[in-house]
């Protein structure tokens, strides 16, 4: 886990890299691959009995001698079905198992990112990621191991096997087997890079599209619905072409794998045929093959290119497997993380505590990665349940002060006290419980009004939403009661409503007795506004209430109002308030 640090105390919170690695390799996946690999091997065995069925045949035996035979090639047939059935079931067990992780660990770097870390990846990318090139792992996973096991394995013992009838026969098989991984690694270097490609403008495009819908009554404002249509049309048919292109190096792989084997395949079978003849004579251990023993080379040599076929065949997923991994681990590469992001939920009490809390700041210095010092050493206390509007020009920090105060900016250095206790890695979870945040722009997810005012948090009743949503001002709204399903993003309700509904979700923690609100009557008009405000002010008494904002008449009936620019700022945002 992160953890603080700061200078003479423990309070800026570090900006290590969080332990949210990928897992490795998924547990049960060799041992199933191992069991496909061995089942193959049978394949040994059944052709020996085959050729050698067909040599007592020849030799003048009749059913009755080869019935046996034919008894024990069922029987390999049905051990080496059995056993790649339970290998390629353990197989995909271990890798749906290791897809859940690896998507759980990529879920938990973003929670555990501080919101402000400017590496963090868009919505649409992030999604992309973790629900769409996290599905490239399993083709990997269930295709191209066992591939590469059974090349390891069954190779060299068919190699052993077709020796000791004929030495040139092995030396054809051996001679085209480097053929075709030279062929792979020349093309799989292109494959891989068209496969990084393919999923970066995927998860280019994805972005493009989540943020351009968010902001789709923006566009149709300022009447750029058309332009924005040909852009995507144009990130589709770039996503287009670069997808033709993965296929192309997919086919022409393919090409080149099959004609090695089948020209190797076609040597191996002229050699024996031209021996059988008695036109050649070299190639052997000083005898003539038997037609059995022929015949069994010549069932070996198709077997010896499958598992090469199959790995070729395989490749492309273990580029795009590749390409997904370092996608997934570029979620991982957050360096500011927050404290106590991952910590278990705290025992919330029943009754609210003893009193509202205070919030102490000292010499607070803060910035952006790669920006000029925000905060460079800022005091500021607040008694408790005292009413505080922190006011400024844009970019002088109201907005950051307030998730400093929260835990949720990772400082350079400086002590934030709430309560008295130090905000750090040990209390930050504790102390956020009893916080309340309402955001600039309050999301509204698709369900029932009590389930967005209750947010499953254990202890909500549906008595405590609808003691809330009246609190919020919001009970004699007709379309607002606690079973009335609503959109995502809040379609259907007005801009106030959402801000209300956005204060029933606090009014309903009795146990939250620090409030930190980013602009609340942004975008409204003065009448809502006006609203908002009482009922803001109406449910903020007995508690600590500290609002950003640019509305002076919210500012007014507050009380204390403090300029964030004079706080010991930086000079440039000194300058700017």
């Amino acid at each position: 886990m992160p953890r603080f640090e700061a200078a003479g105390t423990r309070a800026g919170l570090t900006r290590d890299r969080p332990k949210t690695e990928p897992p490795g390799a998924p547990p049960g996946s060799r041992a199933g691959a191992l069991m496909v690999a061995g089942a193959s091997l049978l394949w040994l065995g059944q052709a020996a009995e085959l050729a050698w069925a067909v040599q007592r045949l020849v030799e003048g035996g009749d059913w009755i001698d080869v019935i046996w035979l034919a008894t024990a090639y069922a029987v390999l047939g049905f051990v080496r079905a059995s056993g790649e059935a339970w290998g390629n079931r353990r197989l995909f067990v271990a890798a749906r198992r290791y897809v859940s992780e690896v998507r759980a660990h990529a879920c938990k770097a973003l929670a555990c990112s501080s919101p402000f870390n400017r590496e963090r990846p868009a919505s649409g990318e992030a999604a992309s990621a973790i629900g769409e090139q996290a599905d490239a792992l399993l083709p990997w996973l269930l295709r191209y191991e066992p591939a590469r096991w059974r090349v390891a394995l069954v190779l060299p013992v068919i190699v052993l096997a077709i020796v000791g009838l004929s030495w040139a026969a092995a030396l054809i098989l051996i001679a085209a087997a480097p053929l075709i991984p030279l062929a792979m690694m020349l093309i799989g270097w292109r494959a891989k890079a068209a496969s990084e490609e393919h999923l970066r403008a995927l998860g280019g495009m994805n972005g493009f599209l989540l943020d351009r819908l968010r902001g789709l009554s923006t566009l149709r404002a300022l009447g750029a619905v058309d332009a924005t249509a040909q852009r995507l049309r144009a990130c589709a048919e770039d996503l287009r072409q670069r997808t033709m292109r993965v296929l192309r190096i997919a086919f022409l792989s393919s090409a080149a794998l099959e004609l090695f084997s089948a020209l190797a395949v076609a040597f191996v079978a002229v050699y024996v045929g031209f021996h059988l003849l008695g036109q050649i004579d070299i190639g052997v251990w000083g005898r003539q093959l038997t037609l059995g023993e022929a015949l069994f080379i010549l069932l070996l040599a198709p077997a010896f290119f499958e598992p090469l076929r199959d790995l070729s065949a395989a490749w492309h997923d273990k580029a795009a497997g590749h390409a997904a991994l370092e996608a997934l681990a570029a979620l991982h590469g957050v360096s500011r993380s927050l404290p106590g992001a991952m910590d278990d939920p705290v025992a919330l009490p029943s009754t609210p505590t003893a009193g509202p809390p205070t919030v102490d700041i000292k010499t607070l210095r803060f910035k952006y990665d790669g920006g000029t010092p925000v905060f460079e050493a800022a005091d500021l206390h607040i008694e408790a349940g005292e009413h505080v509007a922190l006011v400024g020009a844009s970019g002088a920090g109201k907005s950051t002060l307030l998730s400093v105060i929260a835990g949720l900016a990772p400082v350079i250095s400086g002590t934030v006290r709430i309560a008295g206790e130090l905000l750090e890695e040990r209390s930050a979870a504790t102390l956020r419980s009893r916080m309340a945040w309402v955001g600039q722009k309050p999301h509204v997810f698709s369900g029932s009004v009590g389930d967005n005012v209750a947010l499953h948090r254990p202890g909500v009743s549906r008595c405590d939403v609808s003691a809330a949503l009246r609190l919020a001002g919001l009970g004699t709204v007709a379309h607002l009661t606690p079973d009335v399903p609503l959109g995502e993003g809040g379609v259907g309700l007005s801009g106030g409503e959402a801000v209300r509904l956005a204060l029933a979700r606090i009014a309903a923690m009795p146990h939250a007795d620090l409030w930190l609100l980013d602009e609340p009557t942004a975008h409204l008009d003065s009448d809502t506004a006006r609203a908002v405000i009482d009922s803001l002010l109406c449910m903020a008494r007995g508690r600590t209430l500290v609002v950003a904002t640019h509305d002076r008449a919210l500012a007014a009936r507050i009380g204390r109002v403090i300029d964030v620019g004079h706080i010991n700022a930086a000079p440039m945002q000194r300058r700017a308030a």
